[in-house]
């Protein structure tokens, strides 16, 4: 395999010498501009901007009046034109594919009667089916971002509706588990992104952000509970080379720095994007003092771009990445000095060519190249670490190929397309009991099948090693129809075939259906996705061989077995957004799903190693809701808020659970959140420029999280038997008394009880 990797980037990179960019979903606007007998007018400023996510970009008419935006992510825009002697023009622009699109705009003569306005407050309202939010870098680059090693992450749970917080930067969509895409500049990525399996894109490379989690395009398959589709900044037609550098320092020791640099003309520009960060507090510490919890990343983020005619542009991602913590521990582990450790090593290659055909028609080719390797070190001295000693080396490399061809003509706007990947999986991990309470042979949940790695009483380490390779082939066909009185539909078939430990394939249709009613600037929305779901790759070899109830039969069946086998979903959503006067937006969505072999993680202890895992259903419903409040001065502000109601069933399959601890019937999973909301209010003194344009910026943020559902407390008897750490951890209390480390409760005859941090159900009643 390794040979076949090479011999892909090999000739990758030697297709950037006669193959041109992908700009991904992303579009081009461009055109002239010409005064009142037809002349061209040069040195005219240009501006796109879309008020709503803050995009602004400007650009100067040359010599022949043209004038030309690129890698334009889709979106209603308005486009405003001034030069000297003339009226100021101002014209909508409305993008929604890769097909080029020329836009002349005539002026009029300054103190004449005529001009050129059709902006409208329907410019803030979208009408397309898809459940989606957008996110432009000027807005990205002023939240308060706060998990180092992952800020995307935070970006994208902060500014989404539906979007459930989860330790470690983690974050669960719409009520499923990680079921996210990240599709880079048309590279599409479904394993797992967040710091403890891999290394995220940083912010800084990001131009803008489109997060889908309704009506999703068939374009998109294997994970699709949320699609982010990103586009990277680029450095073409930067005439002056352009760049930021900040450093911020916190609380826990923490230290950011981030770095860009931009630069090009209009057939040469390149993009650098590099990030630092260390911290005190890397993960999530399970004490509110972090302990043995320092950790930081490193990445470069390079974006070449080269455009050598009209009819074809390439461009080629490079992205290295590193990040290396320490995992946090309790006070116990802390004492026994414990001191585990991970390293993640990432690289991804990712050229690619578009080539305009005529006015309607263009074909987009993406290759790729994505490698993580993640090492998890045990310490030194094995009974040192409290329950279990472990140790990890696994490695995943992700190569294949995307293309596809957009056609627009008329009120159709269609796109076909397939794709197919490779994707290796290497494992070895191992781990020993060292606790000899934790699988005593007289306690009634003992599990005979573990005693051989009990190291406390003779055992030895549990070795596994082994390869997989998957592989996946998709085809899609998509078309969007703009039809009369302000209604579009969508129509999608999706074929996705999946062959690895486990084999399945699906056929997908997907439709939906939006209508404008201009009257009162409300869209109106529905629409069915039937999505194939695949397991996690990450540990999915492992994961495979224990069956059903994972370890806690204590039996390891075979690697070829293919326990956990892809499955179905059935998603329905429907939404009102509606526009109120010329500033603000509303959104709500209600949305409904329903999968067989509902895919989850397994968590191994308090470690940040987890094994994918199956319930046999799920049933999720829920709803979003977003107000977003345009620039008004230097004001804006936006809300978001979700509810979700995660329902799985059993029986669960495959995973490393070391408990025989599993629900006999349906229950709310950790995915299940009654409320969260996020409200940023930010005001920009744009006007205060005396200090070489020093233009300062207030923000405020207020977020709110219900609390996930915490399973492994089912009752007051439970938390009493809980160690004294784990007590005070989760402030338990009987009356007055609190548990300390140093003394713990063990009965309690009061009324008044319970903990501060989670909240536990009353006798009888779960």
């Amino acid at each position: 395999m390794k040979s076949i990797v090479l011999a892909f980037i090999v000739l990758s990179i030697l297709g950037l010498s006669t193959f041109s960019q992908s700009l991904g979903t992303a579009g081009t606007i461009s055109g002239v501009v010409t005064d009142p007998n037809g002349a061209v007018v040069p040195g005219a400023r240009v501006t796109l901007s879309n008020s709503l996510t803050g995009y602004t970009r400007t650009v100067t008419t040359d010599a022949s009046g043209s004038y030309k935006f690129v890698g334009v992510a889709q979106n209603n825009y308005v486009i405003s034109v001034d030069a000297a002697g003339f009226q100021k023009a101002s014209i909508d622009a409305n993008v929604r594919s890769t097909i080029p699109i020329d836009l002349p705009i005539k002026l009029s003569l300054a103190g004449t009667a005529a001009t050129v306005d059709v902006m409208t407050e329907g410019n803030l309202i979208e009408n397309v089916p898809t459940t989606h939010v957008n996110v432009d870098q000027s807005v990205i680059g002023r939240l308060p971002l706060t998990t180092p090693g992952n800020g995307l992450s935070d970006a994208v749970t902060m500014t989404s509706p539906g979007v459930v917080a989860d330790s470690n930067g983690f974050f669960h969509p719409l009520g499923d588990h990680a079921q996210t895409q990240i599709s880079l500049d048309n590279q599409p990525i479904t394993d797992q992104q967040s710091k403890a399996f891999s290394t995220q894109v940083p912010v800084n490379a990001i131009q803008s952000l489109e997060v889908i989690t309704g009506a999703t395009p068939a374009e998109y398959g294997d994970k699709t509970s949320l699609v982010i589709n990103a586009t990277t900044r680029s450095g073409l037609n930067q005439k002056k080379p352009s760049g930021s550098f900040t450093t911020t320092y916190g609380t826990f020791g923490t230290l950011q720095q981030e770095a860009s640099l931009a630069y090009g003309g209009p057939r040469f520009g390149n993009f650098t994007a590099f990030n630092y960060e260390r911290s005190n507090r890397f993960l999530d510490a399970p004490e509110f003092v972090p302990l043995h919890d320092t950790g930081n990343s490193f990445s470069i983020f390079d974006r070449l771009d080269y455009a050598p005619n009209q009819k074809d542009t390439f461009h080629a991602n490079i992205f290295v990445a590193r990040n290396k913590f320490q995992i946090a521990n309790t006070y116990g582990q802390q004492a026994l000095g414990q001191d585990q450790r991970q390293q993640v090593q990432s690289l991804n290659l990712a050229p690619g060519w578009v080539h305009i055909f005529n006015s309607s028609t263009v074909l987009s080719i993406n290759p790729f190249y994505r490698h993580d390797d993640v090492k998890y070190f045990p310490s030194a001295n094995p009974f040192a670490d409290q329950t279990t000693t472990i140790s990890q080396h696994r490695t995943l490399s992700n190569y294949g190929l995307r293309g596809d061809v957009s056609y627009a003509s008329g009120i159709h706007n269609m796109k076909f397309g397939g794709q197919a990947t490779w994707t290796g999986l290497s494992e070895q991990f191992g781990f020993g009991i060292t606790d000899p309470n934790f699988n005593d042979p007289a306690s009634p949940d003992f599990i005979p099948g573990l005693l051989p790695f009990d190291l406390t009483r003779g055992g030895t380490l549990f070795n596994f090693s082994e390869q997989k390779t998957i592989s996946q082939q998709a085809a899609y066909a998509q078309d969007t129809i703009s039809l009369r009185n302000g209604l579009t539909a969508s129509l999608g078939v999706r074929f996705d075939n999946y062959h690895g430990i486990s084999q399945g394939h699906s056929i997908q249709p997907r439709f939906g259906l939006s209508y404008h009613i201009k009257s009162t600037n409300t869209v109106l929305r529905a629409s069915y996705t039937r999505n194939f779901e695949t397991p996690y790759n990450e540990n999915l070899i492992l994961s495979n061989i224990t069956g059903g109830n994972g370890l806690a039969d204590g039996i390891l069946g075979s690697a070829t077995t293919g326990t956990l086998k892809p499955g179905n979903r059935n998603q329905y959503n429907f939404g009102v957004q509606q526009g109120i006067g010329s500033h603000i937006v509303a959104d709500f969505d209600y949305f409904i799903k329903r999968t067989n072999n509902a895919y989850d993680f397994n968590v191994l202890l308090n470690t940040p190693i987890t094994f994918p895992i199956s319930w046999s259903q799920s049933r999720i419903h829920g709803y979003s809701v977003r107000f977003d409040y345009t620039n008004w001065k230097g004001l804006s502000a936006f809300f978001r808020a979700g509810h979700t109601v995660a329902e799985y069933f059993p029986p669960e399959t495959g995973g490393l659970f070391f408990n025989s601890d599993l629900p006999a019937g349906p229950f709310l999973i950790d995915h299940d959140q009654k409320f969260q909301f996020t409200t940023e209010v930010q005001y920009g003194f744009d006007t205060f420029t005396s200090f070489h344009k020093f233009a300062p910026m207030l923000g405020f943020t207020w977020r709110y999280d219900s609390g996930l559902v915490a399973g492994s407390v089912s009752d007051y008897a439970t938390a009493l038997a809980l160690s004294a750490d784990e007590q005070q951890q989760i402030g338990l209390f009987c009356g007055n008394v609190f548990a300390t480390l140093s003394m713990p409760l063990t009965t309690c005859n009061s009324d008044v009880r319970g903990a501060l941090r989670i909240k536990i159900p009353a006798d009888g009643t779960e």
